[in-house]
């Protein structure tokens, strides 16, 4: 069973890997906050480690430069991986999920989300204790020139039980949403991969606009034989507020599990000054709007 060969996997590289084990162990200690919205709660965490990826160059001319840290071998020695078919599962060794991993493609090939649909699925019903992730190119994938997703551990993220409690339907679509949450996002209930991948492929078709691909965050997990995906439709990289300067700049780069309710800051002065006000307007920039909220 692929879950169980991945829990192995985490013990050992925890074991056998300085850089996680520390890392991992780190996550003990993190610094959290915990914002009040009324309907739903967005977690704060302090977490310096991610500086890696939130303060992370991704334009085209740093790309082409860097060697791609996703590719067998430019991977550090300690980093092993389980196989899954076309991709490989590997400890994320700057983590924000009590377990997290990143999960490559083997080819080097670009973050394109349509073409891999279905795998994000076949990944989600395989490891079930865990939720499956994908960043776009544009909204927060620090290796926007290799196709990976991400998976952590599922009751991690606000947003699973938020949609529970909280979920309402569009009327004449397959789609759910979640009311007056700050930022759009569009929940699939489906019970087989062929009928998620079809109701998918109709919601990019009605989010793009040109010839690339729409930007957006996507969340796949598999609960009592339904595979739920939810869509965050994107309409910037990062607010302004990461640019700024002095006592207005806040080092919030949002990408899935910014969108999905737990905000990282991995500068502690940001950690510290940032309000409810700056985490509404973050979340107001970040969201493309398809329904009245």
């Amino acid at each position: 069973m692929l879950q169980i060969q991945v829990n192995n996997l985490f013990t050992s590289q925890l074991q056998n890997w300085e850089l996680a084990q520390k890392n991992f162990s780190d996550l003990h200690s993190v610094c959290s906050k915990t914002v009040d919205f009324g309907t739903f709660q967005i977690v704060v965490q302090f977490n310096p480690a991610r500086m890696v990826s939130s303060g992370a160059k991704v334009d085209s001319k740093t790309i082409a430069e860097r060697p791609c840290f996703l590719c067998a071998e430019n991977r550090p020695q300690e980093q092993q991986g389980v196989g899954f078919g076309d991709y490989t599962i590997l400890v994320n060794p700057f983590p924000i999920f009590p377990q997290h991993f990143t999960i490559p493609r083997r080819k080097h090939v670009p973050q394109l989300i349509k073409p891999y649909f279905a795998d994000m699925l076949t990944l989600a019903q395989a490891l079930p204790e865990l939720v499956i992730f994908y960043n776009g190119a544009k909204c927060g994938a620090s290796a926007p020139d290799h196709m990976h997703f991400q998976a952590g551990t599922k009751s991690f993220l606000p947003v699973v039980q938020d949609y529970f409690r909280l979920k309402t339907s569009v009327v004449n679509t397959p789609y759910f949403t979640i009311p007056t949450y700050l930022r759009t996002v569009v929940v699939l209930e489906s019970q087989t991969i062929a009928s998620a991948e079809r109701d998918f492929c109709e919601l990019y078709s009605m989010l793009q606009v040109d010839s690339e691909e729409p930007m957006m965050n996507v969340v796949c997990f598999y609960k009592n034989n339904t595979f739920y995906t939810l869509v965050f439709p994107r309409a910037n990289f990062r607010p302004w507020q990461y640019t700024a300067e002095g006592d207005e700049q806040l080092l919030v780069s949002p990408a899935t599990v910014e969108m999905s309710g737990v905000f990282i800051t991995p500068v502690h002065a940001h950690f510290e000054r940032i309000t409810k006000d700056d985490i509404r307007d973050i979340l107001q920039q970040s969201t493309r709007i398809l329904w009245a909220q």
